[in-house]
């Protein structure tokens, strides 16, 4: 009988079943450092199965050696023991991706933890994927409505574009972003909650996005207490679920909360493998890997993914390592004040400070010349502030800080804005613009 008379697929699995099993061993755990002898096929990032007494564990292959394997294991490691069994699964993570999960909450691994249907109907995808060629890529030219007018008017965003909210803790990263996440005017949002606590999972889930956000998205979620392995791989399925909806021709918003989280993720990883410490503890490969991550964001022939991550700094110093690496990476930052937190200002997004580096490509001269003259206003207000304070400055001294002194209750009206109003993009320039009229 010929192999003619069976389908490839079939003779594929064929193939495999009859395949000879190899099993290699543990010989080493400490700490997240799983050492595995025996398996000399197993490459860089294939998951491998540990057959523990307590049930499988699934770890991923972070480093190689001669005659061993360095693996991170994605679950805990209580009940393994040295010479526990172990089977390469063949590949790298493997997650589904399809329409039907809109509205669903996954893991770091993309597994339901919702409580709904298995995925089992939907397309298998690596969360490996290529980035769309630099000179495919077509031009951002549309601009993408946030909801919030100081962003839409003062910071506008591109379809397509990757922007950073950057501050330290307690000033209103999450909060602006799930802002964003029931304003935008994108047809499927892709949520990655990587690192939070796991109380504010589910606060985020039904206050701040609600049952009508929820419809159109797809959270990702790997709390504080997820191993390192996970935490690091739901960004990467967050970004690849966005990638099959921009394949098929969507327009996907992408948020992270937090890409600084993902670079710890990414420390602990590399530490545990051997890797030396530099720049205050980050290993080499976390600067690999965040430009590898990023830029598989942004436009591409078929739709486009527009990536919102938050950058958690490190003691409100913009300079610190993952910050500065992820503001030269991207096309734009906002940062966030705490001097204006502290104060009540909500959003706190020091208008100043911030940038758009597409603003010119979204926005009509009208508009631009609008936006310009309000940050020429606030520029001068901070500049005498201190002498209006103790009231030494002298009316007709500065035009524009004699114009933003007239203002100064509307533009305080303009930039602040409560979770629940959510303003269209339109009605943020109409609104910005009696701020600036003569």
């Amino acid at each position: 009988m010929t192999t003619a008379l069976f389908p490839t697929g079939l003779r594929e699995a064929a193939a495999a079943a009859a395949a000879p099993l190899h099993l290699g061993t543990v010989s080493e755990l400490v700490g997240l450092h799983l050492e595995v002898r025996g398996l000399p096929g197993a490459a860089l990032g294939d998951l491998l199965e540990v057959r523990t007494a307590t049930g499988p564990l699934l770890a991923e292959v972070a480093a190689l050696r001669p005659g061993s394997a360095v693996c991170l294991p994605l679950g805990a490691t209580a009940g393994v023991r040295a010479g526990d069994l172990v089977r390469a699964t063949g590949g790298p993570l493997r997650i589904r991706a399809g329409e039907a999960l809109l509205g669903r909450v996954l893991d770091g691994l993309g597994r339901p933890v919702d409580g709904g249907p298995e995925l089992g109907s939907l397309e298998t995808v690596s969360t490996e994927h290529a980035t769309p060629d630099a000179l495919s890529r077509p031009r951002i030219t549309e601009p993408l409505g946030s909801g919030v007018r100081a962003l839409d008017a003062l910071v506008p965003v591109g379809r397509g574009q990757r922007i950073g909210i950057m501050a330290g803790s307690g000033v209103g990263k999450s909060s602006l972003l799930s802002m964003i996440a029931r304003g935008t005017d994108a047809a499927v949002n892709v949520i990655a909650l990587v690192g939070e606590r796991g109380r504010e999972v589910r606060e985020f889930i039904d206050g701040d996005l609600g049952p009508e956000g929820l419809a159109r998205s797809v959270v990702v979620v790997a709390t504080s207490d997820a191993p390192a392995v996970e935490r690091l791989r739901a960004a990467f399925t967050a970004t690849r679920i966005a990638e099959w909806f921009r394949d098929g021709g969507r327009d996907v918003v992408l948020m992270m909360d937090s890409l600084t989280r993902v670079a710890m993720a990414q420390r602990e990883i590399g530490l545990s493998a051997g890797e030396p410490p530099a720049t205050r503890g980050y290993p080499p490969s976390v600067f690999g890997l965040l430009p590898r991550l990023l830029e598989r964001a942004g436009t591409s022939a078929a739709g486009s993914i527009t990536g919102i991550y938050t950058v958690l700094v490190e003691g409100d110093d913009l300079q610190d390592p993952v910050g500065d690496t992820a503001r030269s990476i991207l096309d734009g930052h906002v940062v966030l004040s705490r001097e204006l937190a502290t104060a009540g200002h909500f959003p706190a997004i020091d208008v100043l400070e911030s940038i758009s580096r597409v603003h010119r490509a979204v926005t009509t001269p009208e508009q631009q010349q609008a936006a310009a003259r309000l940050r020429r206003m606030l520029a001068a207000h901070r500049s005498v502030r201190e002498l209006v304070e103790i009231g030494a400055y002298v009316a007709g001294a500065d035009a524009d800080a004699d114009a933003a002194l007239a203002r100064l209750p509307r533009i305080e009206a303009f930039l602040r804005q409560s979770m629940d109003d959510i303003t269209p993009r339109l009605d943020a320039w109409d609104r910005l613009a009696e701020v600036v009229a003569p």
